[in-house]
């Protein structure tokens, strides 16, 4: 693709100042993010308008990605170096995926893509009110590439978008696809989004108008989340929970961990879970930076199981491209070193993976939201009634409790009930977890534990308040809530094998029963639920063509990862009330929709 390559595209900074003093939001995407220059001008623009009142969004696609360190370097003694170093400070490990960095609470956002433009195009959800094409980072492909790029960009155009581009040759293709050329980019085109013709498929709407306020339904990690998610959108939410104060029960563990995942395959399940603990990396350190919560980010070790050695699993990294500040392959004796007890196995060490008390982060998240968000304890929903453009929910007697135009549905197995949805495939699963007084033992009978968490065929967590918290058993289908001496036994071979220590007696050994849901294909449920009732009959093909119950959401399904994923689900949602880019690409977000299982039924209704 011909043009101007070495040039970089500059945006007219009066007219984004014209657009975001009109806009509740700006959202604008570079192709090529180079070394920043153009997020940095901008960002200073912003910055030093008194009059914007926008929330701005800024997506970048890049092949390579500069490094934090060459990012320092790049504005060393410019105007921009204190901003160069705030943003470097941010700067994630740069894997195939799309991170978030928050510039500016709840008002700056950078969305950061690794990868080719015409890759990344398909896999963003936003509607883009500016674009910048660099020519440097576009196709190489002279004869497909110009009108590839120009329908991927017209799908992500709002109205009346705008366009700056260096690559003079796209003219004729970004004509075809609706953009008007109006004016001199000065080195390159401007355009402007003008389509001859309306849409043929405007998405479905999934939220109803009104006043930005949303009940959420269950005040466990998953309910918080969201009510932080949303007040960073400026929305306002009410928690509802049965209990008296919120993250009581699935998320009342004393600790857990949180880490990423190294699939050979690197499927959505691994891509998801790698981009939930890059996210959960920063919601964590923040909770204990800002709030104390107790927990450390300073690393997971998790002891691989199936390949030999670590030239194997230094290969596998390799092949995906993982860099070292996301995960590293150690052998036996630098895993033993790194976590301070004797290990026969090879293990992966996730650097930005930690632990943290869940009641804490859940708590974190509200102190977040600040007022925004509000809790109501004691009240629990016995029934979901829609009515006119809102939803009610409803105690045992059938009266209303509260009605918003927007609920989401956080709690668990009890969303499935209220759902009529007890026929997907989740289940309910029994854990406990083992906790033993190490600090109060004797010296003969105290457990060596790690310096960082141990995990494998269970985990074993650093000492916790003087206590030493490892397990955990898992059970579908069972109900029992007492804490059963089989499984403290479980939990004390698992130690065994983990840790190569005995363990203490079990009769020295307390524990813990929590329910967990899991989903057959172990991820969650995020996003807008199915109108099975109004699908009946239908044969559909594609999640986007699912009708849905307008309004209504779920966050639910976090299995034993709700401390790696809340944030990023949260967010997600979040973004898809508030109509939002999301911060998750479409492939991914397709694989954690709740239609999934609905849709398998729907593909095999009869035409």
């Amino acid at each position: 693709m011909a043009g101007a390559a070495g040039r970089p595209v500059t945006p007219d900074l009066d007219a984004l100042r014209a657009l975001w003093s009109k806009r509740e939001r700006v959202v604008l995407l570079q192709a090529g993010f180079g070394d920043g220059s153009a997020l940095l001008k901008l960002w200073q623009a912003w910055q030093d308008d008194a009059l914007q009142r926008a929330r701005l969004v800024f997506i970048a696609i890049d092949p390579a990605c500069i490094t934090a360190a060459a990012l320092r370097r790049a504005h060393a003694g410019s105007a921009f170096e204190g901003m160069a170093d705030r943003l470097a400070a941010a700067w994630p490990p740069t894997t195939h995926n799309l991170h978030r960095i928050d510039l500016a609470p709840a008002s700056l956002q950078l969305l950061l893509a690794r990868g080719e433009v015409l890759d990344w195009l398909p896999e963003l959800q936003a509607q883009i009110d500016v674009f910048l094409i660099d020519g440097a980072h576009t196709s190489a492909d002279p004869q497909r590439g110009p009108q590839r790029l120009a329908k991927a960009l017209a799908r992500l155009a709002a109205p009346a978008a705008r366009l700056w581009t260096s690559v003079e040759s796209l003219g004729d293709s970004l004509a075809s696809a609706g953009f008007a050329q109006d004016g001199d980019a000065g080195h390159g085109l401007y355009a402007v989004f003008r389509p001859r013709h309306a849409r043929r498929t405007p998405p479905p709407p999934t939220r109803t108008p009104g006043d930005r306020h949303a009940l959420v339904v269950g005040a466990g990690l998953a309910g918080c989340a969201v009510a932080c998610a949303l007040a960073e959108q400026g929305w306002r939410s009410t928690l509802i929970d049965r209990c008296d104060s919120p993250a009581t029960r699935a998320s009342g563990n004393p600790a857990g961990l949180f880490h990423g995942v190294v699939h050979r395959q690197d499927g959505a399940h691994a891509r998801f879970n790698r981009a939930a603990a890059l996210q959960a990396r920063q919601v964590v350190q923040q909770a204990i930076d800002e709030h104390g919560a107790p927990g450390d980010v300073a690393g997971v070790l998790r002891l691989e199981s199936k390949l030999p050695d670590r030239a194997s699993m230094q290969a596998v990294l390799d092949a995906l491209q993982l860099p070292p500040d996301y995960v590293q392959a150690l052998d036996a004796a630098e895993a033993s070193a790194r976590c301070g007890l004797p290990l026969q196995r090879p293990a992966w060490f996730y650097p930005g993976g930690g632990w943290v008390q869940p009641a804490a982060l859940a708590r974190s998240f509200l102190q977040r939201a600040g007022p925004l968000a509000q809790f109501r304890g004691g009240v629990a929903v016995h029934g979901l009634r829609q009515d006119g453009a809102g939803w009610c929910l409803l105690d045992a007697n059938g009266q209303t409790i509260d009605q918003a135009g927007t609920v989401v549905l956080a709690h668990a197995a009890g969303a499935l009930r209220l759902l009529d949805a007890t026929h997907w495939p989740l289940s309910a699963v029994r854990g406990q977890i083992s906790l033993y007084d190490n600090a109060a033992a004797d010296a003969s009978q105290r457990l060596s534990l790690p310096r960082i968490p141990l995990a494998g065929a269970g985990y074993l967590l650093p000492e916790v308040e003087g206590m030493a918290i490892f397990g955990a058993s898992a059970q579908p289908g069972d109900d029992d809530d007492c804490v059963r001496a089989d499984d403290q036994a479980f939990n004390l071979r698992r130690l065994q094998v983990l840790s190569g220590q005995q363990g203490p007696a079990p009769e020295a050994v307390s524990g813990r029963v929590g329910w967990r849901l899991v989903a057959d294909d172990r991820l969650p449920l995020v996003g807008a639920v199915p109108d099975e009732v109004l699908l009946r009959g239908q044969s559909v093909e594609r999640l986007r063509d699912l009708p849905r119950r307008v309004g209504l959401y779920m966050f639910a399904a976090l299995a034993s990862r709700g401390i790696g994923w809340a944030a990023l689900g949260g967010r997600v949602l979040a973004a898809q009330i508030a109509a939002a880019p999301l911060p998750l690409e479409a492939s991914l977000v397709r694989a954690i929709d709740p239609a999934r299982f609905v849709l398998r039924g729907a593909r095999r209704a009869p035409r």
